[in-house]
């Protein structure tokens, strides 16, 4: 008799960056914490809830460092480790790195799980850094309850080219390069009602790398990107209010202009929620105004992707520019939205959609 095949989603609670802690639970265990000064050399930390830090080694050369792991949000080892390697690459990115090197960080039920399961895992992974021209150096491991996978990243950058998410200036453009809705697509499948084959888009958006800067060759369109984020567990919301509040800008996004996956409506009104769409919504509620979006686009707004786009902020005399370039990797790739002055100087800056 056949055995069935390992759904790798049923061996866990929570999958892929939905397992975060929540954004305000975090803010709320950092804030108790004493952090060693920081290093003249460094440009950029956790201060204001970047993607990555960034330290500078001479004039022409900055390090970028991050790391990212989480639980399996799909069904299947090797897509698993795909997916998880994109999204740990995607922070240097975001701030506008190339990654160069990484180490692998691995929990594994070593007497739950075939050792099959963790060489097909590791093996996703290292397709997708063949792909990215990146070097696995090694790693550590541990025999866990639970199989969690990720990488630790390096990349480089000039120290003057960084992109952060604290830069947005206003008038620029919002672009938005994946579209939403990874969080429901994976919690329709981890609830039974879809197939992995059935979501060939959400799967091929969570492994496409967010390798952008090859497609920018036209004289001015890199020059042109002020701001950056990538879009994560914390949602589309989430993310675009950290970078208002790191910019002190307000940011206005065009609903109907926003990217979905198929299904995503589909799946948000059948309730294929998890516990992120609550938490994200509690974050953003007292700073976002969304009363204009019907309740199930208010849902994608604060839905928790894994491996999502980039958020770029960018003079809005480029915007179109960018997009065609982008297009070209990134089918969904749209503007969604602007950079404004705070409407009020002296509160805390606030995301709205209309």
């Amino acid at each position: 008799m056949t055995e069935a095949p390992i759904r790798l989603t049923q061996t866990v609670q929570k999958g892929g960056c939905a397992a975060k802690i929540a954004a305000q639970e975090l803010r709320e265990i950092l804030s108790q914490v004493q952090f060693p000064p920081r290093g003249k050399q460094v440009l950029v930390d956790g201060d204001t809830f970047d993607d990555a830090g960034v330290f500078q080694i001479n004039d022409d050369l900055a390090l970028v460092q991050t790391l990212d792991f989480f639980t399996p949000i799909v069904d299947t080892p090797q897509t698993f480790g795909r997916v998880a390697a994109a999204n740990a690459l995607s922070d240097v990115y975001a701030m506008g790195g190339e990654p160069q090197t990484a180490m692998a960080i691995l929990a594994f039920p070593v007497g739950g799980l075939p050792q099959a399961v963790i060489a097909q895992v590791m093996q996703g992974a290292c397709d997708i850094l063949k792909e990215a021209s990146v070097s696995l150096l090694g790693g550590h491991s541990i025999d866990d309850d639970t199989l969690k996978f990720g990488l630790s990243v390096t990349g480089s950058v000039h120290p003057q080219k960084i992109w952060t998410n604290a830069r947005a200036r206003v008038g620029d453009q919002l672009i938005l390069t994946k579209a939403l809705g990874t969080g429901t697509a994976m919690a329709a499948l981890k609830r039974g009602a879809c197939l992995e084959s059935e979501l060939t888009e959400a799967l091929g958006s969570m492994c496409l790398l967010n390798r952008v800067k090859d497609l920018l060759s036209t004289p001015g369109q890199l020059d042109a990107i002020h701001a950056a984020t990538d879009i994560t567990g914390f949602g589309l919301l989430g993310h675009s209010l950290q970078m208002a509040k790191a910019s002190g800008v307000d940011l206005v996004f065009t609903g109907a202009q926003i990217p979905l996956l198929p299904k995503t409506r589909e799946f948000l009104k059948q309730e294929f929620l998890t516990k992120a769409h609550r938490t994200n919504w509690n974050y953003v509620e007292k700073n976002c105004d969304f009363s204009s979006a019907d309740s199930i686009l208010r849902l994608a707004l604060v839905d928790p992707q894994t491996s999502g786009g980039l958020l770029l902020s960018v003079s809005s005399d480029q915007a179109e520019s960018i997009v065609q370039s982008l297009q070209s990797r990134f089918s969904a790739a749209a503007i969604v939205g602007q950079v404004q002055l705070k409407q009020l100087p002296q509160a805390a800056s606030f995301v709205r959609v209309t």
